[in-house]
């Protein structure tokens, strides 16, 4: 088959795209418990694997795997789960599909090749059932109550303690472990009246593991600073970054707008903060307390 280089240089771009989606598949169905799941898993692995295949006997070159994108889609996905790593590695198939229609005009057999794969995308929606996305619900409940309530208590603490570090630390200890075990209470009886498939003592688990750690990283500052608007800023830095990470986390996982969900979060958690510093202020003055 003739071939210019411009579309043999997209189907050998195909080609390895292909066989590295397959050696990324085949790894994660191997993680998988259930049975059903792998199964399918390895199904697409194999579609992948025929469509390079075929790729091959077009351009009659033996191409090699990115074994670097492998290697970092197999470890995403045992870390972070199977559903964040596919459909993080999906958005690097868009550049792919943009290929396979260039390609289409000088073979037809393209065609069928994206129709597989949007068949594998619908195969891989309707299996993608993992815990830690169905109680993704519960972590957000117990971030977003830690970062709101925490960052305006250690807002509102700094000012009105006037900088005692220990002292503030020891506040917001007491406060955020004191609220995490009401907010997996509250998670507790929630779940146990409702019919969503969710456990309730993993609900609120969940809830209250995300509480704790959010506590831990906004309280560290001040444990090992002794400036506490230093800590203050670190803190609230602190929290945007969680606010982002969890966020582009599950924009990805479950196909949601990060740009919203993260500018809710922070925004309301920061105007929280500097609320609760302007509180803190008054009530200082209005108590005369002196410390």
């Amino acid at each position: 088959m003739n071939l210019s280089a411009e579309v043999k240089a997209n189907i050998l771009k195909a080609q390895v795209n292909e066989l590295t989606e397959y050696y990324v598949y085949s790894n994660i169905a191997k993680t998988l418990p259930d049975d059903a799941n792998r199964k399918v898993m390895m199904q697409i692995a194999e579609d992948e694997l025929r469509h390079s295949q075929k790729w091959e006997s077009i351009t009659g070159v033996k191409v090699a795997p990115k074994r670097l994108m492998v290697a970092f889609y197999t470890t995403v996905s045992r870390l972070f789960g199977f559903t964040f790593g596919i459909k993080l590695m999906e958005k690097g198939e868009e550049a792919a599909q943009v290929n396979y229609g260039l390609i289409a005009k000088n073979i037809p057999d393209a065609v069928e090749i994206m129709k597989d794969e949007q068949a594998h995308e619908v195969q891989l929606m309707a299996m993608l059932d993992e815990e830690r996305l169905r109680y993704a619900g519960s972590v957000v409940l117990g971030l977003n109550d830690a970062l709101v309530e925490l960052t305006g208590a250690l807002a509102g603490l700094t000012l009105a303690m006037q900088g005692n570090v220990k002292l503030i630390a020891l506040s917001g200890l007491i406060t955020g472990i004191a609220a995490s075990l009401s907010m997996s209470a509250s998670e507790y009886l929630s779940t146990s009246q409702e019919d969503g498939g969710k456990h309730p003592v993993r609900a609120a688990l969940y809830t209250g593991l995300a509480y704790v750690l959010t506590v831990a990283l906004l309280i560290t500052p001040y444990l090992v600073l002794d400036n506490a608007y230093t800590a203050l800023a670190i803190s609230l830095t602190t929290g945007v970054l969680i606010i982002a990470v969890f966020n582009y986390y599950i924009s990805v996982a479950k196909d949601e707008s990060f740009k919203k969900r993260f500018s809710e979060m922070a925004i309301l958690s920061l105007s929280v903060a500097a609320f609760s510093f302007v509180i803190g202020y008054f009530i200082r003055i209005w108590l005369g307390v002196e410390l």
